[in-house]
């Protein structure tokens, strides 16, 4: 798929991974939506890039907030790229606690809706701009790519909510792929392992040195720019499709 002259949705496009692919895409030639609920970081990168992006405040879990974001990238070109890139707070606690206190459902409710419901929200609505897209000459109309982790085949000690949301999304993909064909919108699934970005509000020497020393190799954490670089490869390869693929360095999760 050609990237240059079309638009396409970034959802947490303000910053981390969403950031580096809204910077990659920008770069390659599209219009780019900054699909975001943090209003200074979005307007700050949507000023610094000037005609190659916009800001629209949303909320991935809110069907007229996305709506509003899809409307948004169509008006500035065919959307044939959607990336949900999307992040939110988690607990980070045992399913009982040291007392036998069991997990908060409403926790667990919390992550799901973020990470899989908003997810899936995202996917519906920008297949269904998509599917009415001119084919290009291979029949594509667009590449929905969705955000997994590691986490999803190897959850650690305290990510109950975490794992189940991301394994969530890395069943959602194939069959969603098996949906969507019939329109040639495509489906894929990244899984990145430990990557620096600002949700870890501390230094990244102390990152590098607490996560970065677990990866085989490279024997560091991963960088957004690797990230935003796999999704235009995706992009521009219309024979991935219905798949995940892990970008970790290797890493596989230990219990703690």
């Amino acid at each position: 798929m050609r990237i240059e002259g079309t638009s396409a949705l970034v959802t947490g496009g303000a910053g981390g991974l969403g950031e580096a692919t809204v910077r990659r895409l920008a770069a390659a030639g599209a219009k780019v939506v900054i699909a975001d609920l943090s209003d200074e970081r979005g307007e700050a990168l949507a000023k610094e890039l000037g005609d190659g992006a916009i800001f629209v405040r949303t909320d991935a879990t809110d069907e007229d907030s996305v709506l509003a974001a899809v409307a948004a990238a169509g008006e500035l070109g065919p959307l044939r790229i959607a990336v949900s890139a999307h992040g939110g707070p988690v607990a980070g606690q045992r399913i009982l606690s040291r007392d036998g206190t069991p997990y908060d459902l409403d926790l667990f409710r919390r992550t799901l809706d973020i990470y899989l419901t908003g997810t899936f929200n995202v996917l519906r609505l920008a297949a269904a701009a998509m599917a009415k897209n001119e084919p290009e000459e291979s029949g594509s109309r667009g590449v929905v790519v969705n955000t997994a982790s590691i986490a999803a085949f190897e959850g650690q000690i305290g990510q109950s909510d975490y794992s189940a949301a991301k394994g969530g999304v890395v069943g959602l993909g194939l069959v969603a792929a098996r949906d969507l064909s019939a329109v040639g919108v495509r489906v894929m699934t990244i899984a990145p392992g430990t990557f620096f970005t600002p949700a870890f509000r501390i230094p990244e020497e102390q990152a590098q040195e607490a996560w970065g020393s677990k990866v085989p190799f490279p024997r560091r954490m991963g960088r957004p720019e690797e990230y935003a670089a796999l999704v235009q490869s995706i992009a521009e390869n219309d024979y991935l499709n219905g798949e995940v693929i892990r970008i970790d360095g290797a890493l596989r999760f230990s219990p703690k």
